[in-house]
């Protein structure tokens, strides 16, 4: 029977949650807001830009208009663009894992907060673009993880039960969101110390030494 790997992207493909937070610094100084990295381990991790300005807009009182945020996630997108063209590094073992779950007959998506281009200049450039079936991303959604829509919107359009997917993940949100869509998950340890991760179904430091079959199925 088929089977499916929903694989979060930023913390489990590739590895650049600190050119995110370094972005989100940035472009949030731009408006006038001070963040610093542990904060933004602790209260942004997980969220997508949409819901990142958002959050810190309505906090500071600031009016949440639809362009204002726009704006926002494009100057952001700016700076993590430029990041990643600086230093792009995938999770280790990521690239193997894909291959390998690929090769296995697996169905591949990402779910991830991500945007769209973001996800796709990564994919290409890594060259595991072919290997992906469905890509949910920020602009696919109108509520990020910990919501499950993405993962049920990725599981419905590969024509899967809950039980025949798996998601990978590296933050609580999206722990949270693949347990809201019935999914077992396997956690990495990118962006939490292993401690905050015990409701994981298993936990990795990376994917290197991995194989799918070492993933949590349900169906064995």
């Amino acid at each position: 029977m088929p089977s499916a790997i929903l694989f979060d992207f930023n913390g489990v493909i590739i590895d650049d949650e600190p050119q995110h937070c370094e972005a989100l610094i940035a472009t949030l100084a731009e408006y006038g807001y001070p963040l610093d990295r542990e904060t933004y381990y602790r209260e942004y991790l997980g969220f997508d830009d949409r819901e990142c300005f958002r959050f810190t807009f309505a906090r500071g009182g600031d009016e949440v208009e639809p362009g204002r945020l726009a704006e926002a996630i494009e100057r952001k997108n700016e700076h993590y663009s430029q990041a990643i063209g600086a230093d792009m590094r995938l999770v280790p073992g990521a690239a193997e894992f894909v291959a390998a779950a690929a090769d296995e007959g697996h169905r591949l998506a990402i779910v991830s907060g991500a945007l769209r281009r973001e996800i796709e200049l990564v994919l290409e450039l890594a060259g595991l673009r072919r290997h992906f079936g469905e890509i949910v991303s920020a602009e696919d959604v109108s509520a990020c993880k910990p919501d499950p829509q993405g993962f049920n919107r990725a599981r419905e359009a590969l024509g899967l039960a809950p039980g025949r997917c798996v998601a990978v993940e590296d933050s609580l949100p999206g722990l949270a969101a693949a347990r809201a869509a019935g999914l077992r998950c396997a956690m990495l340890t990118t962006s939490h110390g292993e401690d905050a991760l015990t409701a994981g179904d298993v936990v990795w430091r990376d994917f290197v030494g991995r194989s799918p079959r070492d993933l949590p199925w349900a169906h064995g």
